[in-house]
């Protein structure tokens, strides 16, 4: 604290001033909450990650809320906070919900989804009842059992901090060691299973992880929270990759930065806990991604679609313009918008806008006569037409449509089709020289002239 802190009670620091403050770790509080935050972001993102993909999302959930009873029964049993006992007394309630959960549908006609709400709203309303029981008990180390609810980061202690390390780096070793297991089981169990694999065995393991990672974090960010940590980050990977590796690797990083932020945010704001502040962050990262993600966000998606859309309007246009030129036997070389609507409806500021962009590409050309095709122009309009009548030939020929079915396919999938497609095509249908409707399919541009 400087002179002027000191003469000036009133004097309140700037944003940047706290900033620095927390990242030089005068306050081991500070230290030992960001620690935490970051181990437990890494570890319950991993691990969540396989919950994710093996569709068994909301188990972390029902975890943490089976965990409640076993806190309190640990503490009613020992009268202690210490942290391995209560650590010790969730996994063994958080088991046996895992156990009731896993049990219920395969011997029952009770379905998965409602086997995993019976034993939530079970276990939750039997830790609440042990809670207030707790409550009205004159014990010591009573206080902060409620704030296992939505977690106290502030309350962590060093004990904490071990315990969260010990279980991130033995989650974070069986992940190494059993990846390969690990990725089978979450995408194919069956085939895991004919492959020799003990499949029940590593779920049992899986499950063990899985708890450790829920029980472990109930105390930053509480038992209402905990499945956000768990999922919201391999979603948020999810959205940057497709590989498995990639997908941990990010949804790990996602965790820890979210971890960052909310416990700075903590810091510039005494009254904001870390818990919601940390499941906020992973919230927006995640709509972060959702929308600027380079191949899966929805603004990339939309200027696809968009460009999609653009590119199908200018073929389409060329390939009008092919046929008007056709049909005036290769004569004609210049057509207004009137001759192209008559063949082609679309709006007219639509037509416009797609001729001037063909224009701009140096497709066609504009004169006071119409719009006319370029040698480039020409030679594109000529190989979607061949595209658009093989395809119908193939149509007719192999799937027997009707030549008033076929075109409306070909329109679809012209757009799309590409040499190597055009060339099987050329394979199977040698001796087409014609479409259903009569029209000859052109060979090359370069043979007609301009």
């Amino acid at each position: 604290m400087d002179n002027f802190t000191l003469l000036d009670p009133t004097y309140m620091p700037s944003t940047w001033q706290l900033l620095k403050e927390f990242w030089q770790f005068n306050d081991m509080n500070v230290l030992w909450v960001l620690m935490g935050s970051i181990l437990l972001g890494i570890s319950a993102s991993v691990i969540g990650s396989f919950a994710f993909l093996r569709r068994r999302s909301l188990i972390g959930d029902a975890l943490a809320h089976a965990a409640l009873p076993g806190v309190m029964m640990a503490f009613l049993l020992f009268q202690t906070r210490d942290p391995m006992v209560m650590f010790l007394g969730a996994v063994i309630s958080s088991f046996i919900g895992f156990f009731i959960i896993d049990w219920l549908p395969k011997n029952t006609k009770i379905k998965p989804d409602a086997a995993l709400a019976i034993t939530l709203s079970f276990f939750f309303a039997l830790g609440l009842m042990l809670l207030s029981f707790i409550q009205g008990m004159e014990v010591e180390n009573k206080s902060g059992l409620d704030k296992i609810l939505f977690g106290q980061a502030a309350a962590m202690t060093r004990d904490d901090i071990n315990l969260l390390m010990y279980v991130t780096i033995f989650i974070l070793i069986n992940v190494v060691l059993f990846f390969q297991k690990f990725r089978l089981i979450a995408f194919n169990s069956n085939y895991a299973r004919s492959l020799g694999v003990a499949v029940n065995r590593y779920e049992l393991l899986l499950a063990l992880l899985i708890v450790m990672s829920v029980v472990v974090g109930l105390q930053l960010v509480g038992v209402v929270l905990m499945a956000a940590v768990l999922l919201t980050p391999v979603a948020t990977a999810r959205l940057w990759s497709n590989q498995l590796r990639n997908i941990l690797l990010l949804a790990g990083a996602v965790g820890a930065m979210s971890a960052i932020i909310s416990t700075q945010i903590s810091y510039l704001a005494p009254a904001m806990p870390t818990g919601p502040w940390m499941v906020v962050s992973l919230s927006s990262l995640f709509f972060l991604s959702l929308l600027f993600a380079p191949d899966k966000g929805l603004v990339q998606r939309y200027l696809k679609q968009y460009q999609l859309r653009q590119r199908v309007s200018q073929e389409n246009i060329l390939r009008t313009l092919y046929k008007l030129w056709e049909r005036s036997q290769f004569e004609q070389n210049n057509f207004n918008i009137s001759d192209i609507q008559a063949l082609r409806a679309m709006p007219p500021q639509t037509l416009r806008k797609t001729l001037r962009h063909l224009c701009r590409k140096n497709l066609l050309r504009e004169s006071a006569l119409g719009f006319r095709f370029t040698k480039s122009g020409l030679e594109q309009a000529t190989q979607l037409t061949r595209r658009h009548r093989l395809w119908e030939n193939y149509l007719n020929e192999h799937l027997a449509l009707s030549p008033d079915q076929v075109h409306s396919q070909a329109e679809r999938i012209e757009h799309i089709l590409t040499l190597e497609q055009e060339k099987q095509l050329e394979e199977e249908l040698k001796d087409s020289l014609q479409d259903p409707h009569g029209n000859a399919i052109p060979n090359r541009a370069a043979g007609i002239k301009l």
